[in-house]
């Protein structure tokens, strides 16, 4: 049994599984109105906090939109407090009968789709007077404001400063200007403002709220047009500033747009600590032109400061900073400054690629497991979705850190949800050579493919796609070790909808192109084992492979790989899976072919393993007497071959096959079948309850088998030979069956 680990994390909480179940079940418990809009059939009342939490749920599963989010419509039952609506594709109009009647203190309306804007946001808050102070939170990052559409109320335009509860607002990455930014700071109580990446030219507005303005995150201003002096007064006016954020993108491609924050930000590092002297943190990450010498002055001179931004400065390594223990870093001298990096820019996606990059280079040779590390990792792949850079280096990153045996040491959960985000950007950038490469590196783990739960079916599907279009040897070597494993897990009816079509996938193409050569390596046998996993019990896949001449090439590799049993095994064993089905049975009616594996079945000298998967062949053949084709001497003489040559076989520890159920096996056990078709059955069970004896005892119960092989001992006409086989396999499951019931009866609680 491979290692466990319980999740650091511990178990999921009652009340987050019960909302994951609400969120499910949203059809069963709603009707829908004229509208199209959901409402609860019946709802309790909920507690406030839980209102919240269902739709913070609803919003990260994907399933909030204009018809779901109707159910906050009835705001006696649902009463929202903290509301989140990030990313989800809502409307003006649902946004304004939803969520607006609501008495909030927060919302996040970051990245929302649908054509809802920042005006439809302000105004629809600002038509709820409970709202227009309650609000203290406001996020609208990556919407467009839509300003001028803004009507006005009473002769006074309708703005932000129509909201007078607001604490914190968020306006980055929109088309704020410096009029939006004059209404903004007329707020009585504004404490933190992000003005991030938009088109502001003019930071003069701030001193009307220089009083009250703790956060100021002004990153990437790119339009900002002020000289250094004017910028350094205006930020000595803000005597409340205790945290700036005046970092800058520093993949910037003309060097002077930042050359007045630049000399802005080593005036200030160079100036005197009375400038801002309340100053606790500082985020200069991005600037250029800045000496370690201002560095260790600016720190020297301020006691009080707990974080310094220095990514992509250069400077991070800087003597001075060793010493200050209790001063939290963001730069890329070591583990705990990228880290550190990774955790605060989030959102920023220029530094986010400047931090995983870093990682990558401190990771190559990572010989512990850090799985702190990876959910920083896997967070920055979800806050990125659509980015190609942070994705690239990002799934190198998880190589790294979840290579040999490392990922054994991390929680499943965690190591399930960074599969799945590899999947993720194996389907957003299919056509990426390199991202598509580190995902199959990372993927290519027995541990992960065993042990860790995700969705095999996707990526089954999304590797056997890109293996349609690429031959890369060591990449195609890795994608058919991936395919051979995931597909003897993916379940029989999915198998059906995609993974069936040998066209598809160039399996077949790939068995062809080592057999014309006689290669023997991983990739010809992966191969092997994914075409077997993918017919076992799929006759649709079974005549696929039959309509792509897959016979005609598999009679050329029995032939040229007599040699190699391990060949010869998965190639038997596949056209055993193309014997089973009644229909296709036909299709292996040829005399040269049932004489080479009947010679196989008669060689004594052939492995065990060959002849028994030759023996199956033929059994399952010869065991329709009315869809026999050939000759009735080559039935006679395969009949008694069977019986003769199984005698002679030796009991094989190793484990050889696995079985998806036992129905192939019921048709070779009436007690009509020849005896040597009967003994091949009998063997075939007794080799796999042998070796799993837990597992198939359970089946053969479920699937009627012990029933059949208790009627074909009790028969007179049965063989010696399969009765004593057929004995020792009831005997083992009876004995199974009984040891476990005593070890049940001895584990349950006694009465006191």
């Amino acid at each position: 049994m491979g290692k466990k680990f319980l999740d650091a994390e511990g178990p999921q909480a009652l009340c987050d599984l019960c909302l994951a179940q609400v969120c499910c079940s949203l059809d069963a418990l709603c009707s829908v109105r004229a509208d199209g809009s959901m409402s609860l059939i019946w709802a309790p009342l909920f507690p406030q906090e839980m209102a919240d939490q269902l739709l913070q749920k609803m919003t990260t599963k994907g399933i909030l939109n204009d018809t779901t989010v109707g159910i906050f419509r009835n705001c006696k039952e649902l009463r929202l407090r903290r509301a989140s609506i990030r990313s989800s594709p809502v409307s003006a109009e649902a946004f304004r009968l939803a969520l607006c009647p609501h008495r909030l203190l927060e919302l996040d309306a970051s990245w929302v789709s649908g054509g809802l804007t920042g005006a439809d946001i302000i105004s629809g808050l600002a038509s709820n007077p409970e709202c227009r102070l309650s609000l203290q939170r406001l996020s609208l990052s990556g919407l467009r404001l839509d300003w001028e559409s803004l009507e006005e109320d009473g002769g006074v335009r309708v703005g932000f400063s129509s909201l007078q509860g607001l604490r914190m607002l968020n306006v980055a990455n929109t088309d704020v200007n410096d009029a939006v930014l004059e209404d903004i700071c007329t707020l009585p109580h504004l404490e933190t403002l992000d003005i991030s990446c938009s088109a502001i030219s003019k930071l003069t507005a701030l001193l009307k709220c220089n009083s009250t303005l703790r956060f100021l995150i002004a990153h990437k201003l790119q339009q900002l047009d002020m000289s250094p002096a004017r910028l350094l007064f205006v930020f000595n006016q803000l005597h409340a500033l205790r945290h700036l954020d005046f970092s800058d993108d520093h993949f910037a491609v003309d060097d002077s747009d930042g050359r007045v924050g630049d000399e802005t930000v080593r005036q200030l590092l160079e100036g005197s600590p009375e400038v801002l002297p309340s100053l606790v943190s500082l985020d200069i990450s991005g600037r250029k032109r800045i000496s370690e010498a201002a560095i260790g002055a600016f720190v020297q001179s301020r006691s009080g400061l707990v974080f310094l931004g220095l990514l992509a400065t250069g400077v991070s390594s800087c003597d001075v900073l060793s010493s200050k223990k209790n001063l939290k870093i963001t730069g890329e001298a070591d583990e705990n400054q990228v880290c550190e990096a990774l955790r605060r820019y989030r959102d920023q996606e220029c530094f986010i690629r400047e931090a995983l990059v870093h990682l990558y280079n401190l990771t190559t040779d990572a010989d512990k497991p850090q799985p702190d590390m990876l959910k920083l990792v896997v967070s920055a792949m979800q806050s990125h979705p659509t980015s190609l850079h942070v994705h690239l280096v990002a799934t190198a990153c998880v190589f790294n850190l979840t290579t040999q045996d490392l990922a054994e040491a991390m929680s499943v959960s965690l190591l399930s949800s960074t599969i799945a985000q590899l999947l993720y950007a194996m389907k957003t950038f299919p056509n990426h050579h390199q991202v598509q490469k580190n995902c199959l590196l990372a993927l290519c783990s027995d541990y992960i493919l065993q042990d860790v739960p995700f969705d095999k079916y996707l990526a089954a599907t999304l590797v056997i796609n890109w293996l349609s279009s690429h031959e890369d040897p060591t990449l195609q070597r890795m994608a058919v070790a991936v395919i051979s494993i995931l597909v003897a897990k993916v379940k029989t009816l999915l198998t059906h909808c995609a993974l069936a079509s040998c066209r598809k996938i160039q399996l077949l193409a790939i068995v062809q192109q080592k057999a014309m050569v006689g290669v023997v390596d991983s990739t010809l046998k992966f191969a092997l084992s994914a075409l077997w996993n993918l017919t076992d019990e799929m006759p649709a896949a079974a005549r696929n492979f039959i309509e792509c001449q897959g016979l005609e090439l598999y009679e050329e590799v029995l032939e040229s790989y007599y040699s190699e049993p391990s060949i010869q095994q998965k190639v038997l064993g596949l056209l055993n899976n193309i014997a089973e089905v009644e229909e296709l049975q036909a299709d292996l009616m040829e005399e040269d072919l049932l004489e080479h594996i009947l010679s196989l079945l008669q060689d004594s000298q052939v492995e065990v393993g060959v002849r028994y998967f030759a023996g199956g062949i033929l059994a399952h053949l010869s065991s329709r007497a009315e869809a026999w084709t050939l000759e009735g001497e080559l039935r006679t003489t395969i009949l008694e071959q069977l019986h003769d040559s199984i005698m002679t076989w030796t009991q094989l520890e190793r484990e050889m096959v696995s079985y998806r159920s036992f129905h192939p096996f019921c048709p070779l056990l009436q007690p009509c079948q020849p005896s040597g078709v009967q003994l091949w059955a009998v063997w075939a069970i007794h080799l796999v309850c042998s070796q799993n004896t837990s597992h198939y005892s359970s089946m053969l119960e479920m699937e009627g088998l012990t029933e059949l092989l208790k009627a074909l001992t009790a028969h007179p006409d049965t063989h010696s030979d399969v009765k004593g086989l057929s004995d020792r396999i009831l005997c083992m499951v009876e004995q199974y069956q009984s040891h476990s019931g005593a070890f049940k009866s001895q584990t349950e609680p006694r009465n006191s």
